[in-house]
């Protein structure tokens, strides 16, 4: 178990040490930020004691060891446009994302799931197939489509939820439902798969042979076996949590960390981007090294140094 748990954390440490030199590498070759926040009029003079302010007219390499003795001392950088620390700035916008994504992933985890199971256990039924259909429209509707035919629906149209801002917990039903539409569907679809293919296994019919009762071996039996495939989804679900939040926060005009990830983006300011960038790496990361973890608590048999 020992060996288990290092090579799934050596794997985290890696992938994030290579998100960050992705995005400090695509953010360089991604345009001048002294010229994108100083405008193209300034004289060049000017320019250059920008970039020498912000230590630009360093070599690249000379950025990028600078960059990774900052980021591994605590100190995430500087913000061009606010002058204050990137960090501090991320931190007061994550309350604003969290009041999206987590009721956002409370919607997903109990629509999806239940919709999912109880069609695989009403298979070919009416209420199976009305499952499967609102699963496809779910994940196939872009979040951009989704929250627009929202708006229009429930704001233009009945007039009677507020299209964007954050003044009241009104405002956050439509991006909510927004973010919350596809996951729901990605899981009933997967929850559907899970629970037929279990359903399927000779335990499954040895249980029922036994003469356990139908809600026993639906919930002692098959549940457990199928929360394998599912876990890996959910891990997937709260790691892109903040990175799902980028579109559906610029569409209805909510301060979260989304809405200033693209303002920061099109300033080229770098800290803050990075900043963000990392943050959602990390989420990532580690939702994901939590999922390995839990399947080798379910599967004992992913344990095993052959499964490395």
């Amino acid at each position: 178990m020992i060996r288990f748990v290092l090579v799934r954390v050596m794997r985290a440490v890696i992938t994030i040490l290579a998100v960050m030199t992705f995005a400090f590498v695509v953010l360089r070759m991604s345009g001048d930020p002294a010229e994108v926040m100083l405008g193209p009029d300034v004289p060049q003079n000017v320019i250059e004691a920008f970039r020498k302010s912000w230590g630009l007219d360093q070599p690249l390499w000379i950025q990028y060891l600078a960059y990774l003795k900052s980021i591994f001392t605590g100190d995430f950088g500087v913000s061009m446009r606010d002058k204050a620390p990137a960090l501090q700035l991320v931190l007061e916008r994550v309350p604003a994302t969290l009041q999206l994504t987590v009721p956002a992933l409370i919607l997903k985890l109990l629509i999806g799931i239940p919709a999912g199971v109880y069609a695989a256990l009403h298979r070919q039924s009416f209420a199976d197939r009305g499952v499967i259909l609102l699963a496809i429209l779910g994940f196939t509707i872009p979040s951009f489509v989704m929250g627009l035919v929202l708006v229009l629906i429930f704001s233009v149209t009945l007039g009677v939820l507020p299209s964007g801002g954050q003044e009241t917990w009104l405002h956050g039903i439509l991006p909510t439902l927004t973010m919350s539409v596809g996951g729901v569907g990605i899981l009933a679809r997967f929850s559907r798969s899970a629970m037929i293919e279990v359903m399927g296994q000779p335990y499954i019919r040895t249980a029922s042979a036994k003469g356990l009762k139908w809600r026993d071996v639906v919930w002692g039996h098959a549940l457990p076996n199928a929360a394998v495939p599912i876990v890996t989804i959910v891990g997937f679900m709260v790691g892109s949590l903040i990175a799902g939040a980028v579109v559906v926060e610029s569409i209805f005009s909510w301060p979260g960390i989304g809405r200033l990830l693209i303002v920061s983006v099109s300033n080229r300011d770098l800290a803050v981007v990075q900043c963000i960038l990392l943050i959602v790496a990390g989420t990532m990361v580690v939702s994901n090294l939590a999922v390995d973890l839990l399947y080798g608590w379910l599967d004992p048999r992913l344990r095993s140094p052959a499964s490395h």
